[in-house]
C-alpha cells in the first residue's frame, strides 16, 4: 500500500552525505520538509542546496550514536539514515524509534517505518513506483519509462482539472453532478484538442461553458418542477 504522507513543515534529519542521502533530501525537500543533513562530508549537490538556503548542514563524524542522537535538539519528526555503515544505521534507527521519531533506513526496509518509492516527476504530477524494497534498480527503470509516457496534453489536463474542480465546489453542491461534469470535460474532444495545441486558457473557457450549460439545465428543470410553473 502506497500512502502519500505529508511531510510539509516536518523536521527531518538525514544522516549521510553521499549520493543516496542526496536523493532522499530531494524527496523530502519536494514535500516541503525542514531538513538537516548530518555527515562528516557532503557531495557538491548537497552543499549547493545548503548554499541556496534550502537545507542546513551539520558536519560531524559520528563515533557514538547515543551521544549524537542526544545532541539533536529538537528531536526530529523523521530520522532518515543513509550512511555506508550498516551497524550505525541500525543503532540510530533504534534510538530514533525509542524517542518517538519516524524512521527510514535506506539500506534496510525491514526496520524502516516507511519506504520511499521511486518517484516520477512530470511538472506538478508525481507517480510513485514501489517494489517494496525488492528491486530499487527496477523501480528506477520503471520510473524512467513513466516519465517518457506522460504527454504534455495530459499535464495540461491536470491543470485544467484543478481549475474546474475549484470552480465546481463553489458553484455546485451535488457531488455526483460535479463528478459527471468533470468526466464530461475529460472526454470532450474540443477541450482535448485545445489542450493538445497548448491553449489552456481557451480550454478553460470551453469547460466553463460546459458547466454553465449544466447549471442552465438544472435551473430549467427546477422551474418546471415548481408549483408556480403550472
Amino acid at each position: 500500500m502506497i500512502i502519500d504522507y505529508k511531510f510539509y513543515g516536518k523536521y527531518v534529519v538525514i544522516v549521510g552525505g553521499g549520493a543516496e542521502a542526496y536523493r532522499k533530501v530531494l524527496n523530502f525537500l519536494d514535500d516541503g520538509a525542514k531538513i538537516l543533513v548530518a555527515s562528516r562530508s557532503f557531495t557538491n549537490d548537497i552543499e549547493r542546496l545548503c548554499e541556496e538556503k534550502k537545507i542546513c548542514l551539520l558536519k560531524v563524524d559520528i563515533k557514538d550514536s547515543e551521544v549524537f542522537f542526544a545532541q539533536l535538539n529538537p528531536k526530529p519528526d523523521v530520522l532518515a539514515v543513509a550512511t555506508d555503515d550498516p551497524t550505525l544505521n541500525v543503532q540510530l534507527a533504534k534510538l530514533a524509534r525509542a524517542a518517538g521519531c519516524m524512521v527510514y533506513v535506506a539500506d534496510n526496509p525491514a526496520i524502516s517505518d516507511f519506504i520511499l518509492p521511486a518517484v516520477a516527476r512530470i511538472g506538478d504530477m508525481r507517480v510513485a513506483i514501489s517494489t517494496k524494497g525488492q528491486s530499487p534498480a527496477m523501480a528506477k527503470i520503471l520510473r524512467q519509462k513513466i516519465e517518457k509516457i506522460i504527454t504534455a496534453e495530459e499535464m495540461q489536463q491536470i491543470k485544467l482539472q484543478a481549475h474546474i474542480r475549484a470552480m465546481l465546489k463553489q458553484q455546485i453542491l451535488d457531488q455526483k453532478l460535479r463528478k459527471k461534469i468533470i468526466y464530461e470535460i475529460l472526454g470532450d474532444e474540443k477541450v482535448n484538442t485545445l489542450l493538445k495545441e497548448g491553449k489552456l486558457d481557451e480550454a478553460q473557457n470551453l469547460a466553463q461553458q460546459i458547466i454553465k450549460s449544466y447549471q442552465a439545465k438544472r435551473e430549467e428543470k427546477r422551474l418546471w418542477a415548481s408549483p408556480e410553473s403550472g
